[in-house]
């Protein structure tokens, strides 16, 4: 036999994560390592596992929130979103954060079981649809910017909250890491998306990816 495939599982509801467990535990591939019902639970036994998978509706800080802050903790492991509809808007975000791809409510638990495989052996789990409405998602970050670097006039303060928005970091997180208030990081970032032209911090970060520092 293969080496074992770590599974955490992070749901807000107990018995889901339990039942889950019950029906992965009789993969003979497959352990559990943890059924974690917070974000803060999640990323506390992140680095025990291979695979996560996490629901959408998690409360605060959100379920996209830990999707970024687990890919920062633990780069090589994978995550898989449990309850997304197969639609751009639902799908991009998590996909852009770097979920490695989701389980639909529709899919049976053999498709739930193949899918941590295959996001395990660090294969894309992405529909077509999705796969090119990344790749038109990209292709429009990459026209933002073809302009200089030096066209966008970014204050070195502007920078610095940039450089950690890329990083994943909330606003109160941004205050702390440069000592100043909450309201002056949200002054920042305003600033930033308006002078970027881009509506999100998912395109702010892109464009910072993209340019380089």
């Amino acid at each position: 036999m293969g080496e074992m495939i770590r599974v955490l599982l992070v749901n807000e509801i107990q018995l889901t994560c339990n039942v889950i467990a019950a029906v992965l535990e009789d993969e003979g591939d497959m352990t559990v390592v943890g059924c974690a019902t917070t974000a803060s639970e999640a990323l506390a036994q992140a680095r025990d596992c291979d695979v996560a998978l996490v629901s959408t509706s998690l409360g605060n800080p959100g379920s996209l929130e830990l999707v970024r802050r687990f890919n920062q903790a633990v780069p090589a492991a994978k995550v898989l979103m449990l309850g997304l509809t197969e639609s751009e808007d639902k799908v991009l975000p998590y996909i852009q954060a770097g979920a490695a791809g989701y389980v639909l409510p529709e899919d049976s638990v053999n498709d739930l079981i193949a899918r941590i495989r295959v996001a395990h052996e660090d294969r894309a789990l992405i529909s077509p649809k999705i796969a090119a409405a990344l790749m038109t998602r990209l292709n429009e970050w990459a026209h933002r910017v073809q302009e200089p670097e030096d066209s966008v006039d970014l204050t070195p303060r502007e920078r610095q909250v940039l450089k950690l928005i890329q990083k994943g970091y909330t606003n109160q997180e941004i205050a702390e890491e440069l000592v100043i208030e909450v309201g002056t990081v949200k002054n920042h970032v305003h600033n930033i998306l308006r002078k970027l032209n881009v509506s999100s911090r998912e395109d702010a970060a892109a464009y910072l990816a993209l340019v380089g520092d």
